[in-house]
């Protein structure tokens, strides 16, 4: 059920002091399922706009938005297409998809999600000739929790890598959650070679073969495959947050058929959860495929 109320009094959004929460429709691991944001005064947001960036650069810190827990194999993500963007399971082929599981992993490696106010510039040509993929940057976050499909986390920037999937450029944001109880001593990727010895190659293992299970050939990487250090992936956070105040701005200037929708709050826009039992997974998403 949808209402929407127009409330001349709200003027402007104000997150610092707010608590976020989320209305769920739908069946999770279905067409049906979404994930919206909700404001504590009841109106709906958007995952996308809504969640301040909060990029720090004394701490090296900013906000993320989970998408995807670690270990788990259902592609969710915050949708482009539908007004508010919810975070939805991603389809193809008319069907919702998971990732594959490449021996020895299961699923995702690290809880994953997005960089809200954020965006990669599909109209820009950027590194290496390379376009952006229309979409938050991505972000990898490796601490030792495993975190909930649509927690908003303040996490450490730590560094990034550049990978290009089907032609476009895709960022890979490396954090770990702020409150995480080793984040005192990860200042670096050096610190996290240290401390999580093996990871950053598995991580670059992982997206570059992830999609061969689907007869898809391996990714490949911008910059040489070389990860970046985090004054540069400040640079980049910074550039995509400018490009996304481009897109909230200029919205109807871009002469593009998949534009994000940038509805946000403010309309006072209320949605009634209709949240149902789990559809089964496919029996299929367990199995390994060994590459």
């Amino acid at each position: 059920m949808y209402c929407r109320v127009p409330l001349k009094s709200i003027t402007k959004i104000r997150f610092s002091n707010r608590r976020l929460s989320s209305v769920t429709q739908g069946s999770k691991y279905s067409e049906s399922y979404k994930k919206y944001l909700k404001l504590d005064n009841g109106e709906i947001g958007s995952y996308f706009h809504d969640i301040p960036l909060n990029l720090d650069l004394q701490n090296g810190t900013c906000n993320m938005v989970v998408e995807i827990p670690r270990w788990t194999n259902g592609k969710f993500e915050i949708s482009k297409e539908v007004e508010y963007n919810p975070i939805m399971q991603d389809m193809k082929k008319g069907r919702v998809r998971f990732v594959n599981n490449i021996f020895p992993y299961h699923g995702y490696i690290h809880n994953y999600g997005a960089i809200p106010q954020t965006w990669e510039d599909p109209t820009k040509v950027s590194l290496d000739s390379l376009k952006g993929d229309n979409d938050p940057l991505d972000c990898c976050e490796i601490g030792s929790s495993v975190l909930d499909l649509g927690d908003i986390k303040n996490v450490k920037i730590l560094g990034s890598i550049a990978l290009v999937d089907d032609g476009e450029l895709d960022w890979k944001i490396i954090t770990i959650d702020s409150k995480d109880p080793v984040a005192g001593s990860i200042n670096s990727l050096e610190d996290v070679e240290k401390t999580f010895p093996g990871l950053l190659k598995s991580t670059k293992e992982w997206f570059r073969d992830y999609k061969i299970p689907t007869n898809k050939p391996r990714n490949k990487f911008a910059l040489n495959g070389e990860y970046q250090s985090l004054d540069s992936t400040i640079k980049t956070i910074q550039e995509c947050h400018e490009s996304w105040k481009k897109l909230v701005s200029q919205h109807n200037a871009f002469n593009l058929e998949n534009i994000p929708q940038t509805k946000r709050a403010g309309d006072y826009f209320i949605i009634e959860g209709t949240e149902q039992a789990d559809t089964d997974i496919p029996t299929s998403v367990n199995k390994w495929d060994y590459i």
